[in-house]
């Protein structure tokens, strides 16, 4: 028996750019084993499984996995996955979407400027932003620079944790190389191993370079990471000295690799507390096809 897919890039304008997905419309059948063997094939950074709901087509159950594991969230599957069921005749053009993900409910509205498809989430969920980040000497031998490249560490997630570490410029970030026995000492431990560096503006409006490793979830290195933009302008926002009101970021990341993303974020701040945060982008279609499942497909 075999499987539709469609294949769309997340965070362009542009085909063979951004962060590519692989999404299952239909996955009604599939084992949790079959689900890993079929992303462990596409080897993409995420694939999705959409299993329907005959009532409201707005609202479908969303499966997420990399390569090595199952996620409750990620953004860049939830936007695009979103984004592929208006493209491909689930729903016209503006529309909400609620994916009912392990995290719970996830709201996407989709659009439609000229010929290109734009997905923004939100999330309401409490920013989670625990103390006991790696030191700049931990997180430098991890990245393979210099001590004095690192200007802060710090920890964040907002439905997945992540490692943030601030370098000093662009050219620190485009140097960076995982030093995988360091990576393995220092944060494969922490309560993120899941790397996410930058550089950049941190004020409102600013702008960031940025990159991520996450050879924990199979994931050497992300194109357009989602969740870590939406956890980073949350934790930004939070801080005393930001004030109440919208805090925005535009973050560049997949350019050394060759796919260069851009991820629109947004934290809404009131009564001294951020209360939602958003993240956004164009998504491209770039294929359609069948797969077949294994039979009797195992974990590796």
């Amino acid at each position: 028996m075999s499987w539709r897919f469609h294949i769309v890039d997340v965070f362009t304008a542009s085909a063979f750019a951004g962060n590519a997905l692989a999404v299952l419309p239909d996955a009604r059948g599939l084992t949790t084993a079959q689900m890993q063997a079929i992303a462990r094939e596409f080897n993409f950074s995420e694939t999705t499984f959409v299993f329907p709901d005959e009532a409201s087509a707005s609202r479908p159950r969303v499966r997420i996995f990399t390569p090595g594991a199952e996620l409750d969230f990620a953004g860049h599957p939830t936007i695009g996955t979103a984004c592929a069921l208006v493209m491909h005749g689930c729903l016209g053009a503006p529309a909400r979407l609620i994916l009912e993900e392990n995290v719970g409910p996830i709201a996407v509205d989709v659009e439609r400027r000229d010929e290109v498809f734009y997905g923004a989430l939100t999330l309401e969920a409490e920013i989670e932003m625990p103390s006991g980040a790696p030191s700049a000497a931990d997180a430098a031998a991890a990245l393979t620079v210099d001590p004095a490249d690192v200007r802060q560490t710090f920890f964040a997630g907002v439905g997945l944790p992540f490692c943030f570490v601030e370098l000093g410029s662009e050219a620190a970030v485009d140097r960076a190389v995982l030093d995988r026995p360091a990576w393995l000492r220092a944060l494969a431990p922490s309560w993120s191993p899941h790397v996410f560096f930058f550089a950049g503006r941190l004020e409102d409006g600013g702008s960031l370079y940025a990159r991520m490793f996450a050879p924990a979830l199979g994931v050497e290195e992300d194109p357009a990471t989602g969740s870590a933009c939406a956890a980073l302008v949350g934790a930004l926002a939070s801080r005393p000295e930001v004030g109440d009101g919208d805090f925005r970021l535009s973050i560049r990341q997949g350019v050394a690799m060759g796919r260069p993303s851009t991820i629109e974020a947004l934290a809404r701040k009131r009564g001294g507390r951020v209360v939602s945060v958003a993240v956004a982008g164009a998504v491209s279609a770039v294929a359609t096809g069948e797969i077949e499942a294994p039979a009797h497909a195992q974990r590796y």
